[in-house]
């Protein structure tokens, strides 16, 4: 679906376009055209193809999507994947933008979800017709800046998230409600990883070194961008060490808690042995007690393995056994 259709030339915008004139505008001198789509469709590409002359290997890529994080050149134009994550509900979803750029045209092609639009990005860009002059390629950093900077409330949810679990970390009966937690933590973070890094090593190519030619004004600018990508994953690797020490821990404190079952098991145990090994040496079933035939050793018997018992529960409460 056609989001919008806009020439510009020398940084302020021309006009609004038909995607048929498409071809004539970008054969202007100082002129680039920026498209945006949503849920492109095949027929809706190959126009675009048709109008811009797009590489037939980077349009399918776009058509088939599901692509990792990736800057890839073809000529002298290229073909950006980017990933924007979102949490709905306290769920990371995942959507994908395409993006190709060439020295004149710029069209974007969003797919997923994703209820964030990019016409801030637009008016932004509009408002800047200094930077705007740069061309496609400040366009192209400036797409990227804004989906970079919507992972940063997302770090922010899976910080605060680990947070909540480990203020649970010591609470007697929540250990096995905690371990399942921190896993499903560890499974966004790296859901969110695996957009990060691969766009982190991407956006490394487009400053410094060999730098494709129409970002070479624009090299600073997408070092800030990397810079921004290189924060949150030491962030997220930050919070994934977090993870893997509040799991150790959990089971830690799942293992005491058995250790204390264990020692009151054993403690009532060791009690109930001494009835258990009074009973058996003298036998229950008499008239008086056997061997010291004596009407009242029955109750002695009763009154010492009763003493007996109250005397090791005692210091099995001492111990802290019991």
């Amino acid at each position: 679906m056609l989001i919008n259709c806009v020439a510009y030339q020398d940084g302020k915008k021309l006009a609004d376009i038909p995607v048929e004139d498409i071809s004539d505008y970008v054969e202007k001198p100082e002129t680039f055209v920026w498209v945006a789509l949503r849920d492109a469709q095949p027929d809706e590409l190959a126009v675009m193809q048709h109008e811009f002359g797009l590489h037939e290997l980077a349009v399918e890529d776009a058509s088939r999507g599901h692509q990792r994080p990736k800057i890839e050149e073809y000529g002298d134009s290229l073909f950006v994947v980017v990933k924007t994550i979102e949490c709905h509900e306290h769920e990371v979803t995942v959507g994908e933008v395409d993006i190709f750029v060439g020295q004149n045209y710029v069209l974007s092609s969003r797919d997923g979800d994703s209820q964030q639009g990019f016409q801030n990005v637009r008016a932004r860009a509009e408002k800047e017709p200094h930077m705007l002059r740069l061309g496609p390629a400040f366009v192209l950093y400036a797409l990227m800046d804004t989906v970079v900077d919507r992972y940063f409330p997302v770090l922010d949810m899976l910080e605060t998230e680990l947070e909540k679990i480990e203020e649970m970390i010591f609470t007697q009966g929540r250990q096995r409600d905690n371990i399942q937690r921190l896993y499903q933590l560890k499974s966004k973070v790296t859901v969110v990883r695996h957009v990060v890094v691969p766009l982190m090593e991407a956006v490394g190519r487009l400053h410094g070194g060999r730098v494709p030619a129409m970002c070479q004004d624009t090299q600073e600018y997408f070092r800030d961008v990397h810079d921004h990508l290189h924060r949150i994953s030491a962030s997220l690797d930050g919070i994934r060490d977090t993870i893997a020490t509040a799991i150790q821990v959990n089971l830690s404190m799942t293992a005491i808690e058995e250790s204390e079952v264990n020692k009151r098991l054993a403690a009532w145990a060791a009690i109930f042995a001494i009835v258990t090994a009074f009973a058996g040496l003298w036998g229950m079933n008499f008239k008086f007690m056997p061997e010291l035939e004596w009407k009242f050793g029955y109750p002695m018997a009763i009154a010492i393995m009763v003493g007996v018992c109250l005397y090791l529960h005692r210091r099995f409460k001492k111990a802290g056994w019991l």
